[in-house]
């Protein structure tokens, strides 16, 4: 839970990345993730320290030996803020012409994968002034166990969402959180995210199992599986896959497997029946040239619309039996193009649909009004879809408009319950919120799978007042503006 300490503390680091001369949302949380990383080197190098002197050994493999000690947190935070400045931008010609920045980033994948995607990082931090006063506020946060530094980060990267023109970025957490309890991750998941960004649907899965399953941790072949293999993120911004992986570690996901490249490319195209369970909000609304997406995806759905190549990746990356749960575009549902119609007819009779979930357009504001829906699916290579569920979600916690406060009404909770017991929604009325429909009205219907062409509206009949009761009532108020006017005309006479 972020405190209100913590937030302030977030803010006002911020406020000076701002009033320093950083702008941009994404450059002040990178700086302030190299930082954070910096800080995090020196304190787990502290407790091998300690770990070393109580079993009278040496460090193993130290990321700080003896002539680097100056580049270490607790050393430079207390020099001058020219000196520290000189730390991170001159070559220091006595510790192999490096300065603390370079050091860093050629640890290497020892000091965990945020380190392993330094390549290409740069120090922008531009005055002494600004760097010393960021890392004495960092100095300051208390983080001494996984959920603060995880409630840190997140609260971070909340700002990129509050920041304007990259809140495209960031998936609304609580529509996360859903997805994630909808599909249960299991002990022996294999997760991805095929356009990670900042990692949300990954660090979420692993909270659901810290938080439902912590006894798994207690096997050590289930905390390896979780530290290496469990999770895959799949991003082309270098800038979006450090803050990934920082996102990842101070989430206690130490070597996650992240690669940079795009997804939809040729480079791409040894991804198959990889994962168990797929989680995504792929970026839509966009289109590539046929020559730059890869070519197996082009059998699958011919198409230049991302939405639709992402969701042809997902069936190709699932493991037969593998589970996906994705946001797509409302025009994926109904659009009438051959290749709209071929991704639904292939999700519903080669695969098994299992749930359509129409979002409110204003799940995305401000940024986008879109309307959205989340789809889940189970590949199986041989249909299986019998009946699918509909939800018509009204309301996600949050205003509709672009200031997106916090209400009461939530169809969350319901959601993610009925998902759960989907079998029995059997009896549902097509004017409930959710309901159940079968394959054959499906196909019948083209494979139109908007909500609007199966829910039911109830029309409630208005009965208007007649004509002459409406002037008589008309008659009887001005009759008492009238008795009123002349009182008050006594009153003054």
């Amino acid at each position: 839970m972020v405190t209100g300490e913590l937030k302030s503390q977030v803010d006002k680091i911020w406020e000076s990345f701002w009033t320093g001369g950083i702008a941009n949302p994404l450059t002040v949380i990178e700086q302030f993730t190299f930082l954070l990383f910096l800080r995090r080197l020196d304190e787990r190098q502290t407790l091998e320290e300690k770990k070393a002197n109580m079993v009278g050994g040496a460090v193993k493999n130290p990321l700080y030996d003896a002539i680097h000690q100056r580049f270490r947190w607790h050393s430079f935070k207390n020099n001058d803020p020219e000196t520290m400045f000189a730390l991170f931008t001159q070559p220091q010609v006595d510790v192999d012409n490096l300065t603390v920045f370079e050091h860093m980033k050629n640890l290497g994948e020892d000091a965990g994968v945020f380190a392993k995607y330094m390549k290409g990082a740069t120090f922008l931090i531009p005055t002494p002034k600004l760097l010393d006063q960021v890392v004495q506020m960092i100095d300051k946060i208390q983080m001494d166990d996984r959920d603060t530094k995880g409630d840190l980060y997140e609260y971070l990267l909340s700002k990129i969402a509050t920041a304007g023109r990259n809140g495209q970025f960031r998936t609304p957490r609580h529509i996360i959180k859903m997805m994630v309890e909808m599909m249960q991750p299991t002990q022996a998941d294999t997760i991805c995210d095929p356009a990670c960004g900042t990692a949300g649907f990954l660090v979420a899965a692993g909270e659901y199992v810290h938080e439902h399953h912590p006894d798994w941790f207690y096997e050590p072949v289930f905390t390896e599986h979780f530290n290496r293999d469990m999770f895959t993120g799949i991003e082309f911004d270098s800038t979006m896959l450090r803050i990934a992986a920082m996102n990842l570690q101070l989430h206690g996901i130490d070597h996650p497997q992240l690669i940079g490249r795009d997804a939809l490319s040729e480079a791409n195209a040894d991804s198959r029946d990889q994962f168990s369970l797929i989680l995504a909000n792929p970026p839509f609304k966009g289109s590539l040239d046929y020559d730059s997406v890869e070519s197996s995806l082009l059998k699958t759905v011919k198409t230049k619309k991302t939405e639709l190549l992402f969701l042809g990746l997902m069936l190709r990356m699932l493991k037969v039996g593998g589970r996906c749960a994705v946001i797509i575009p409302d025009g994926v549902l109904f659009g009438s193009s051959n290749a709209h119609k071929e991704i639904r007819q292939t999700l519903l009779e080669k695969h098994k649909l299992e749930a359509v979930i129409s979002m409110p357009s204003g799940v995305f504001k401000p940024y986008a009004g879109v309307s959205t829906a989340i789809v889940v699916f189970t590949k199986t290579n041989n249909g299986g879809t019998d009946k699918v569920w509909f939800y018509d979600m009204q309301a996600d916690g949050f205003s509709l408009d672009d200031k997106r406060s916090p209400i009461k009404d939530s169809d969350i909770p319901d959601i993610i319950e009925r998902f759960k017991h989907r079998t029995e929604e059997q009896d549902r009325s097509r004017t409930d919120q959710s309901f159940l429909v079968p394959f054959d009205e499906i196909k019948n219907n083209d494979w139109d799978l908007s909500i609007n062409r199966y829910k039911e509206v109830v029309y409630q009949q208005v009965v208007h007042a007649l004509p002459a009761d409406i002037i008589a009532e008309i008659e009887a108020l001005d009759a008492e503006r009238m008795q009123a006017l002349r009182l008050l005309k006594e009153l003054l006479g």
